[in-house]
């Protein structure tokens, strides 16, 4: 019997939570159980397992991600487009550095194609458009654009920049006008 009070979204933003508070990386059924006060028989009437459960985690937070990045994307173009989109990832990691780990999620190509990820890589694509970059260049600058960030965000979220100086927002802005003036003089273009 499905318990009252259980549905897909709250078990699945619970998850979110959980995410951020132990990692996503231990984020199962059986922890969301102990969090419902439930048997974990009781989540399968919403989730078919584990697998599923990340998946539509990784999900949620693509799509909270995709909004944040469209809402400080709008009426920006060049460098502060650049830095409006780039700043919205290091925030929400910030803020929610379980969904971030789960936005990384390899998911398969159909549940990809229809997810919040392709409006994702619109949006990076927006930003670039600002730089006049266009078919294989601007793929390599969205590989760059996406290196860069998720890059520096794990460092920064594993201490990876507290032992030595110029502080990590300080190498933040410093690395997005690098970033900034090699989109504008794209070799090659």
């Amino acid at each position: 019997m499905v318990r009252v009070g259980l549905t897909t979204e709250r078990l699945v933003r619970a998850g979110a939570e959980l995410a951020d508070e132990l990692g996503f990386d231990r984020v199962t059924p059986s922890e969301l159980a102990r969090r419902f006060d439930v048997q974990v028989a009781s989540l399968y009437s919403h989730v078919k397992n584990a697998h599923d459960l990340r998946t539509r985690i990784a999900l949620l937070a693509l799509e909270e991600l995709a909004d944040r990045a469209a809402e400080a994307l709008a009426g920006r173009s060049g460098r502060d487009a650049l830095i409006a989109f780039a700043d919205v990832h290091r925030d929400y990691a910030r803020e929610h550095p379980g969904r971030f780990a789960a936005a990384q999620l390899r998911l398969d190509a159909e549940t990809a194609a229809a997810s919040a990820g392709v409006r994702h890589a619109e949006l990076m694509r927006a930003v670039l458009r600002g730089y006049d970059l266009t078919g294989p260049d601007q793929t390599h600058a969205v590989r760059l654009l996406g290196s860069f960030v998720r890059g520096f965000v794990a460092l920064e979220a594993d201490g990876g920049f507290d032992h030595s100086p110029p502080a990590a927002p300080q190498s933040w802005t410093r690395l997005l006008d690098v970033l900034d003036s090699l989109l504008r003089d794209w070799p090659g273009s």
